[in-house]
């Protein structure tokens, strides 16, 4: 009975736990810190969170069709794939939207690896 219990709190616990997608576009125009430390930062704070990160992929910096909000004219993109909560991607929304180097964060609920069969 005691291992039952056991085996349904694991199942409970793997199911909080989601993996997301998060697609970071950051201003980096008259900043002294470099696209790595601010990475470094976006990373921290979801591990402070409670999530685990995954993979991060650095893509190209990107002119914007319109300008956004004050004046960029582009920003450099960064996907962050991490597990974590859905509260704490809650909290994330809200801390990444105070965050300067921040320009838009999308979150989106990333689908399962695929596992290569040889």
């Amino acid at each position: 009975m005691e291992e039952s219990i056991l085996n349904q709190r694991i199942r409970t616990n793997s199911k909080t736990m989601k993996r997301y997608e998060g697609l970071f576009i950051l201003d980096l125009s008259g900043k002294e810190e470099g696209l790595k430390e601010v990475v470094d930062k976006l990373s921290s704070e979801i591990t402070s969170v409670g999530g685990k990160i995954e993979t991060v992929q650095k893509l190209d910096k990107k002119t914007f069709a319109r300008n956004a909000r004050s004046g960029e004219s582009a920003g450099h993109f960064v996907n962050i794939i991490f597990e974590a909560q859905g509260k704490a991607v809650a909290e994330l929304r809200s801390r990444f939207k105070l965050a300067s180097d921040v320009i838009r964060v999308l979150f989106t609920e990333a689908p399962a690896p695929v596992v290569a069969k040889a």
